[in-house]
């Protein structure tokens, strides 16, 4: 007990720039985490994050970085521009679903609500709503639609689980795509209905699994590869397309 209270605390997060081909420079945020077991490197609306091991040499993290640079770049490229227009009133471009852009009609209604109709997706505001409103409409629609996903998926895969999930929490997320917390609540971003189903499946399978296995073991991985032989075609998609689902999604609903 004595030990653990002493124990220095990990070093303050730093921020060091990376050098790119170009001559440019991206500034990647270092911190070092006790729980790491290996090199990770993200990117988020908050820019990019590497966390390090206590024992990692600055000189690997160096290597590692130089190895992802073109990653990293890539995934900077798709980020929103930051004087990109919010969402609002007479935008009339189709908006992601499901991995499709399914066309938007804008309707006069007596209240601020969206759906799902036949020839795409219908917003109805008051005619003095303002953007505001029309962004929470959107939020609700893609909730609605989130959960319809869950609905559908969840109850297959119960009969194989020890336990079902205490909750489910459709939320933006900043960098992690699931959580599953000790009580047993399940976080799921909510961009993930913006992309393919079956990478947003694959999430849902990856946080259920946990309840089985509370780790990334061997073990873990088997039982997600038996309920999603696909999770490493699904987990590249999120690599690749993951971060302008994000902004995508902050862009609409924030």
């Amino acid at each position: 007990m004595f030990l653990r209270l002493t124990r220095p605390a990990p070093p303050a997060p730093e921020t060091r720039a990376l050098a790119l081909a170009d001559g440019g420079a991206v500034p990647v945020r270092w911190v070092r985490d006790r729980r790491a077991r290996r090199l990770r490197l993200i990117v988020s609306d908050k820019g990019a994050r590497l966390t390090l091991p206590m024992t990692a040499s600055v000189r690997l993290a160096e290597s590692f970085l130089l190895e992802h640079r073109d990653w990293l770049v890539a995934q900077l490229a798709k980020q929103p521009a930051a004087d990109a227009p919010a969402f609002g009133r007479g935008q009339c471009e189709p908006l992601p679903l499901r991995g499709e852009q399914v066309p938007l009609s804008w309707h006069e209604g007596r209240f601020a609500r969206a759906r799902l109709g036949e020839h795409g997706i219908e917003l109805h505001l008051p005619e003095r709503a303002d953007d505001r409103r029309a962004r929470a409409a959107l939020r609700e629609f893609y909730l609605e639609q989130a959960r319809a996903d869950l609905g559908a998926w969840v109850p297959k895969y119960l009969p194989t689980l020890p336990r079902a999930p205490m909750a489910f929490r459709l939320r933006p997320l900043s960098s992690l795509w699931g959580s599953l917390s000790p009580s047993d609540a399940l976080s799921l971003d909510l961009a993930l209905v913006l992309g393919r189903p079956s990478a947003f499946e694959y999430v849902l399978v990856h946080e259920l699994c946990h309840l089985i296995h509370a780790n990334h073991s061997r073990r873990f991985w088997r039982e997600v590869e038996a309920r999603c032989p696909a999770w490493r075609d699904e987990r590249d998609y999120l690599r690749g397309e993951g971060l302008a689902l994000k902004g995508t999604l902050a862009r609409l609903i924030r």
